[in-house]
Formats: C-alpha cells, sequence, structure tokens
C-alpha cells in the first residue's frame, strides 16, 4: 500500500503536530537523569498525558529489592532510590497488537560550558529543538504518545490494542523495561523509537561493563626503576585487550556492514597513583566491551579474561602479580528481529505510505531495551526520529521535521496492525 487509506488518513487527520512539538518541549525541560528523582517526575507527568490520549494506565513503584534479586536482572550503574513503571494501553482486551517503546531516563548534561544553551533548556532553532533527551530518546517518546492521541481523537474503531511502554534506567541496564516485561506487560510486536536516523535497526550488538586492577611496585619517583609502574604493565593489557578487539570485529555480521567497528572494546576512566613523585602500584581502568550479536555475555566474559590472562602469563611481573577483572554495572546482551519476520516491511512500507524514504534495515553497535524484549520472545525492532550521533553530546538536537515524518509513518503502522483481527 504505497498511499494512506481513508481510515489512514482520518488518524494523520488527526495528528496534532504543534501538541507534538509542545509535549517534546516540556518534557525536555524535566532533566530525568538516569536515578535521579526527576526521572520519576518525567513518569508522572506522562501519566497524565496518556489519560488524555485515551489511555488506560499502568503506573506502579517499583519493589526494587525484588527487582534486584530477580533472575536475570540486567543490572544497573546509576544509585537509585526508586524506579516508576508506566503503560498505557487503548480499551480493550487481549495482547496489544503493537507496542511502542521508549525510555525517559537522560545521560548526565557533562561540561555545562560545552552547551549554547541551558542543556533543559528544550530551545528551538532552526527547525531542530536543542537539549540534552531531545534526540535520545524524548523525541521518540512523544511521537508514541501522539499517535496513541491521533487514535483516539480519530474515533478509528480498533480490534486490537495498543500499548505504550514508557521505561526509566534504559541508559544504565535497563531495568526499567525489565521490570515492565516482569509485570507481564507484553504483545505482538514492538517498535523502539530510538533515534534511528532513517533506519530500521533489527538487531543490537551488547555490552559488558569492566574492571580492571592492575599492580605495580612502588618506589620514590627518582629511583623509578627499583619500583614497577603500573601504568607500563597496564600496557601490556591493554596492548592485548587492542588484538581481542580487531579480531573480534574481524568477521562481524552482514547487519553491520556500515559499521567500522560493531564490537568496540574501549576504556573509559583510568585512575592511578596517589602521590606525584611516587611509582604508581595500582591502576584501575574501567571500559565498554562489545558482545558480538548471538554471543552469550558469559562467553564474552571469559574470552576477555582469557586474554587477559594470557597477557599476563607473558609478561614477568604480571605472571606473579595476576590482574584482577570484574564485571560491575549494566550487561547488555545483543539481541535481533527473527529473520524474515514482516514487522521490518511494515515500517518501511508505513514510512513510504506518508512519503518518507523506504527505510533499510540494519544493526546498531550500541545495545538497547531491544535484547530484553527479544529474549522474552517479543519480535521488536528500533525506528525512531534523531541521529544518534548526537546523543550524549553537547550537540544533541532533533530535526523537528523528521519527527513529524516519522510520527506520521507510526500513525499507518498503527492503523495497518490495529485495525484487522489478530491472526
Amino acid at each position: 500500500m504505497s498511499t494512506p487509506t481513508d481510515v489512514e488518513r482520518r488518524v494523520l487527520d488527526a495528528l496534532d503536530e504543534d501538541a507534538l512539538v509542545t509535549s517534546l518541549v516540556d518534557l525536555v525541560r524535566v532533566p530525568s537523569v538516569t536515578g535521579s528523582g526527576a526521572e520519576s517526575e518525567a513518569q508522572h507527568l506522562l501519566a497524565g498525558w496518556f489519560e488524555r490520549a485515551g489511555l488506560e494506565v499502568d503506573l506502579w513503584s517499583e519493589d526494587l529489592p525484588a527487582l534486584l534479586a530477580a533472575p536475570g536482572f540486567p543490572g544497573l550503574e546509576a544509585p537509585r532510590s526508586e524506579a516508576w513503571g508506566l503503560v498505557g494501553t487503548t480499551p480493550g482486551t487481549g495482547v496489544p497488537g503493537l507496542v511502542l517503546n521508549g525510555h525517559v531516563d537522560v545521560v548526565p548534561v557533562g561540561d555545562p560550558g560545552a552547551w549554547r544553551d541551558d542543556p533543559f533548556g528544550a530551545v528551538v532553532r532552526d527547525g531542530r529543538l536543542h537539549g540534552r533527551g531531545a534526540c535520545d530518546m524524548k523525541a521518540g517518546l512523544v511521537a508514541n504518545l501522539a499517535v496513541a492521541a491521533a487514535l483516539h481523537r480519530s474515533g478509528v474503531r480498533l480490534e486490537r490494542r495498543l500499548a505504550v511502554h514508557s521505561v526509566v534506567g534504559e541508559e544504565d541496564g535497563g531495568l526499567g523495561a525489565f521490570a515492565t516485561l516482569r509485570r507481564g506487560h507484553t504483545g505482538d510486536a514492538v517498535v523502539i523509537t530510538e533515534p534511528t536516523g532513517g533506519r530500521l535497526l533489527t538487531a543490537n550488538a551488547g555490552a559488558l561493563t569492566f574492571r580492571l586492577e592492575v599492580g605495580g611496585l612502588a618506589a620514590h619517583g627518582s629511583t623509578r626503576l627499583e619500583g614497577v609502574s603500573a601504568l607500563d604493565t597496564f600496557g601490556v593489557v591493554h596492548d592485548a585487550l587492542r588484538r581481542l578487539e580487531a579480531e573480534r570485529n574481524r568477521d562481524a555480521d552482514a547487519l553491520f556492514a556500515g559499521s567500522r567497528l560493531p564490537y568496540a572494546l574501549s576504556v573509559g576512566t583510568v585512575r592511578a597513583g596517589d602521590w606525584a613523585s611516587s611509582v604508581p602500584d595500582l591502576l584501575v581502568a574501567e571500559g565498554r566491551y562489545g558482545v558480538a550479536l548471538g554471543e552469550d555475555p558469559q562467553a564474552a566474559r571469559d574470552t576477555f579474561e582469557r586474554c587477559v590472562a594470557e597477557a599476563a602469563a607473558g609478561d614477568p611481573w604480571l605472571r606473579e602479580h595476576a590482574p584482577v577483572v570484574t564485571w560491575p554495572g549494566g550487561a547488555f546482551a545483543s539481541g535481533r528481529l527473527p529473520a524474515g519476520h514482516p514487522l521490518a516491511d511494515e515500517v518501511a512500507d508505513a514510512a513510504e505510505a506518508v512519503g518518507a524514504v523506504r527505510p533499510v534495515a540494519g544493526g546498531a553497535p550500541y545495545g538497547s531495551d531491544l535484547r530484553l524484549y527479544a529474549a522474552a520472545g517479543v519480535p521488536t525492532l528500533q525506528y525512531g526520529p534523531g541521529d544518534v550521533r548526537l546523543a550524549h553530546s553537547p550537540r544533541e538536537s532533533v530535526d523537528l521535521g523528521e519527527l513529524v515524518e516519522v510520527t506520521r509513518a507510526l500513525c499507518v503502522l498503527a492503523v495497518r496492525r490495529l485495525t484487522t483481527p489478530a491472526p
């Protein structure tokens, strides 16, 4: 179907584009950094919007100790004292035919001086909205809300239900989506409206956070040859990890053909030494380790630890003073839409129907909540407004024309999935 049907046009005509942008402005102005109180504030704000969009709302406070102890908990990095789940569904019964998912949490702003505008000012300039979370991924969240509101306003009769999942904690492990699934909220298919830059992302690589402790021998800086610098011993391990990264990226899945490094291994923080004129006797490094598509995260850990052990075995000092590897923080497995599943073509057809360029399928080198839905047996892909290269940066912004275009495509997708009986 290359053009919208009459029913689809009714929903598109009911889409309030001004309200779409206004909602994004209001939501970006809530500084909902992962784990903060403002994260919960944003969930409560959205709950009110869900109700006005005609959705039946489930807003609940998580029992964090029970959640953290649950089998399969994906981990977390940011401290938190609360977590709120939020799901809105159109009236009716049965498993929703379509779930639109988005996360309300954002990463910290970093150096405020690097921003041209207030990071939470939601400034609109030259057709773009600027601010932390504008791209990743509050634009996707308000698109999901706008689809629900357009369906409600149009009066179109739905054969199947729509669900909108707003989750917390995606940026540091995915506890929000994990909690939502654990509560029993599911669907026949999920579109996560993460920023995809006009592409369909049908697969995600995974990622693990590692911590390395590498030792040395302290000595006075003027007699450094009497000691062993932990900086030098870490260099031995780091060189081995660079070789491991190259090996793991040699034959990546064809879905990552456009990515130079789908399974990146990156050291993010390094701390060593406690005095300028002393040889450092301990270096602690933390970083991010890519998990290959289809790879068991434990197998990935085993490969990393074996690499470190082999590097240590070849060094006279490290042979007797083995580095210590631990795995703090979130654990992102990989995930993918089952090969041949019709959801990818359905989204691409809907985009074409509203005049957008037909999106092509590919994979993303970063983890997301896709893998949690996929692991629960729910076919899932990512398609949403924004360019991920701007995410987590002081240049974060989203093109408002693209936001409208993606929202229109999602409206058509929702009509096509929800106005036909379940197979």
